[in-house]
């Protein structure tokens, strides 16, 4: 052997020439089917639908209401029938329901953060009490959807007898982004009003170059672990559910995004007390419901220090804290988040009164 040759490694041509083959064969394959857990549609308004998702065998009195964030479509809760957090739901118990917010498009663009908790979930959850027949209900918020659940908790005349949120954004004075853009959106040098008068929507691919920004270089590494695992049947399913989610990011109504950058990223006005719905503050120290938070120790879009606030302003006695050792999207690909969910619903719920 020569001196070059045990430097450089030897290629086997034809493996590689399959491992090649093999990667770009998963890249054009068929979309996967993602949200099989079976449900029905109860409620519509505009672009919205009222997902109903019955037990597989009713344990508790109190259904269970998602509520979703506004960046991308829910689906990520129903990925794989493995590790759904919907379907292990209601395989111990609960009734489900989630409002999936659906695409937005120009003529939408005025819808604010206060339409979409007044007119949008409260309505829903008005109907989802209706439907139900149950005198309270409980509720988990996810990422952005956390923070509209803990609006909508801190004004509602609804029964909400349990309130969960994880990796939710609630003292925005903590950023996982540069420092140098917050310090630039608050003293005014980065604002968002001009493209929002310009575009009067922010686009699905502005919203995926933000998350990308935040989350490179982990968001392209993804594409090398495929390329050594493109042989793993198992790895490949659920990598091409995840991407799939990934690249469906929706617009954002034009609205909704002004008052999210400069009443809550700029003027952090939830922690402060100051925002307001429909001439209603938003004072989180109203919210007296039982509350779990949960936070990933390994979020890079919402750290901890996001979160953790949100326990002491609440008015709530009982009141839980878990920082679980996840990602902030493997939380919901685990599997093991539905059963973390129900240890501590299980105590804080009605068992099922049978006639």
């Amino acid at each position: 052997m020569t001196k070059t040759a045990s430097i450089i490694p030897t290629i086997d041509i034809e493996k590689e020439w399959k491992r090649w083959n093999r990667f770009f064969n998963i890249l054009n394959e068929p979309e996967p089917n993602v949200g099989q857990t079976p449900k029905q549609a109860i409620w519509k308004k505009n672009k919205s639908t009222l997902w109903y998702y019955p037990a597989t065998e009713k344990k508790v009195e109190e259904p269970l209401f998602i509520v979703y964030s506004l960046f991308n479509k829910p689906f990520i809760l129903d990925l794989t029938p493995e590790t759904s957090i919907i379907k292990g739901l209601v395989d111990r118990g609960y009734d489900v329901y989630l409002l999936d917010w659906g695409e937005p498009s120009l003529e939408d663009k005025d819808l604010s953060l206060e339409d979409y908790i007044v007119d949008y979930l409260q309505n829903a959850v008005k109907r989802a009490l209706r439907h139900s027949g149950a005198q309270e209900i409980s509720m988990m918020g996810y990422c952005l959807g956390g923070t509209i659940a803990a609006m909508y908790a801190a004004i509602a005349d609804e029964p909400i007898k349990n309130l969960m949120v994880a990796a939710v954004p609630i003292d925005f004075s903590v950023t996982a982004g540069p420092d140098t853009w917050m310090q630039a959106l608050k003293d005014g040098r980065l604002s968002t009003d001009r493209l929002i008068d310009v575009y009067e929507m922010v686009p699905p691919q502005l919203v995926d170059a933000m998350f990308r920004s935040v989350s490179a270089p982990i968001y392209f590494s993804p594409y090398v672990t495929l390329f050594h695992r493109a042989y793993d049947e198992r790895f490949v399913d659920k990598w091409r559910r995840l991407n799939k989610w990934t690249r469906e990011h929706v617009p954002f109504t034009g609205a909704a995004f002004r008052q999210l950058a400069n009443d809550l990223m700029k003027e952090n006005k939830l922690v402060n007390g100051e925002f307001v719905v429909r001439g209603k503050k938003v004072d989180l120290a109203n919210i007296t419901t039982n509350l779990l938070v949960v936070s990933s120790a390994n979020d890079h879009l919402i750290p901890e220090e996001q979160s953790l606030p949100f326990i002491d302003l609440v008015s709530s006695e009982d009141k839980t804290y878990k920082l679980v050792d996840a990602g902030h999207v493997s939380l919901a690909l685990t599997g093991k988040f539905a059963a973390l969910l129900d240890d501590w619903l299980s105590e804080r719920s009605q068992p099922l009164q049978l006639v």
